[in-house]
C-alpha cells in the first residue's frame, strides 16, 4: 500500500533496501524506541561507516532489554558509540524511529510465524511531528541508563518495593499479602502493575527481574 506520504513495506529486507539509505542519511537526530536489542532497525542502519558530527542519537528501551541475550553488552556498545540511552518503566508497544524530524517508521505488531512484519514509512510533516512528540514524552519520563543501574525504578514507593521483595522471594500471593498486611486483591493489583513495568510476561520472569533489581540496589 502506498500513498503520497505513507509507504507500507513488508519484511525487514524490504525495509533495509528501501529505507536504509534514509536512516543512514540522518544528520540532526535519530530517535529510536524498541522493546529488545534485536530490533528491525539494526539491519537498516548497519551500513553507517562513521558517526556524523553533531548527530544526536537517542535510544529508548523497556527494562526487558536486560533479559535479552547480549542485551547489556549491546547497550554498552551503543553508549560507547555516543548514543544517549534511557530505560522506560513501561516498554514501547511497538518499535518506532524518527529521523531528522522529517521521517518516521512505525512497526506493526509481530505477525504469526512465517508471515512478514509490516512497517509504515511516514513523511507527512504533521504525523511525524506527532510521533516525535510522543517519543519525547516517553523519553522525559524514563531513566538515564547509568542512573537506572544505580537505582532501577527510582520512583517506586515502599509498597511497590515490598512487592518486589516478595516476588524475589518467590512467595505465593496469599503468603505475600498476609506478610505485607494488605488484601489479596490489592497485592495482585500491584503485582500486575509491576509486571508491566518490569516487562515480565509471567510471575517467574517478574521474580527474576525483581532479584536483579534488588541486587543492583545492594551494590556499593
Amino acid at each position: 500500500m502506498t500513498t503520497k506520504s505513507i509507504v507500507t513495506l513488508r519484511g525487514e529486507s524490504e525495509l533495509a533496501l528501501r529505507a536504509g539509505a534514509l536512516f543512514d542519511g540522518a544528520r540532526r537526530e535519530f530517535l529510536c524506541a524498541a522493546e529488545e536489542p534485536s530490533t528491525w532497525s539494526a539491519a537498516a542502519t548497519g551500513t553507517r561507516r562513521a558517526p556524523v558530527p553533531g548527530l544526536m542519537v537517542r535510544k529508548l528501551y523497556g527494562s526487558g532489554v536486560f533479559g535479552s541475550p547480549g542485551g547489556r553488552e549491546f547497550l554498552e556498545s551503543l553508549a560507547e558509540a555516543g548514543a544517549e540511552i534511557r530505560i522506560s518503566p513501561a516498554p514501547p508497544a511497538h518499535e518506532v524511529i524518527v529521523v531528522d524530524r522529517r521521517l518516521a517508521v512505525l512497526a506493526a505488531p509481530r505477525p504469526a510465524a512465517g508471515q512478514p512484519r509490516t512497517y509504515s514509512v511516514i513523511q507527512k510533516p504533521d504525523a511525524v511531528a506527532g510521533i516525535r512528540a510522543l517519543f519525547q514524552t516517553a523519553w522525559e519520563t524514563s531513566t538515564e541508563i547509568t542512573t537506572y543501574h544505580r537505582e532501577p525504578f527510582p520512583h517506586l514507593g515502599e509498597p511497590e518495593r515490598a512487592v518486589l521483595r516478595s516476588l524475589a522471594a518467590g512467595h505465593t500471593d496469599e503468603t505475600a499479602s498476609r506478610l505485607l498486611g494488605t488484601s489479596l486483591r490489592t497485592y495482585r493489583r500491584r503485582v500486575v502493575s509491576l509486571m508491566t513495568a518490569l516487562n515480565a510476561r509471567s510471575r517467574f520472569q517478574a521474580g527474576l527481574r525483581a532479584r536483579e533489581i534488588l541486587g543492583h540496589r545492594s551494590e556499593p
